[in-house]
């Protein structure tokens, strides 16, 4: 079937459907299986170190966790986690500064390819790919329209520099995993 002849879904269709879905470009994506132990611990892991830096910083930003961010009508992505600096009371409706997704075997083709491109799209500053299974992260910073790898690798400290600026040290990551 052409992409052309799938049925194209909005986010009010979205918001009535059960189950974890998100809806890219009229398409739906089942988010099913639930994230493993493994994933969800290091999404924390990642979330508590980059929160208590956020405590420092004079400017309100914060980390958020599988909050959808509604992107325009027929896109919904539910990021493993963001940083930005207001407040997020029910949905995101901007570009974060920085999304973090957890990859799995389930989720490599969405992350890397759909999620890659429609991030780079929307501006979002820093785009992080987390791999549990690996003990890796890929890094990728906005540079005028295009994504730029700036970290790939297993150790060490990954700064991001936002309007509060904070590292994630992967090897504290990996230790706690």
């Amino acid at each position: 079937m052409e992409r052309a002849e799938l049925p194209r879904y909005t986010v009010e269709d979205y918001k009535l459907w059960e189950g974890d879905w998100e809806l890219i470009e009229g398409i739906p994506y089942a988010m099913a299986p639930s994230p493993y132990g493994k994933h969800q611990r290091i999404s924390l892991l990642i979330a508590r170190q980059i929160e208590e830096q956020l405590e420092e910083c004079p400017k309100e930003c914060f980390v958020y966790q599988e909050v959808d961010w509604i992107v325009d009508e027929h896109t919904v992505v539910r990021p493993d986690l963001f940083v930005i600096c207001k407040r997020v009371d029910e949905y995101l409706k901007e570009p974060p500064e920085v999304v973090f997704e957890i990859v799995s075997k389930s989720t490599a083709f969405k992350d890397e390819k759909v999620k890659f491109s429609l991030y780079e799209r929307e501006g979002v500053k820093y785009y992080a790919l987390v791999y549990p299974e690996l003990g890796k992260a890929r890094v990728f910073r906005l540079e005028g329209s295009r994504y730029r790898k700036v970290f790939d690798g297993e150790e060490g400290e990954v700064e991001f520099e936002t309007e509060c600026p904070f590292k994630v040290n992967l090897t504290k990551v990996w230790r706690r995993a």
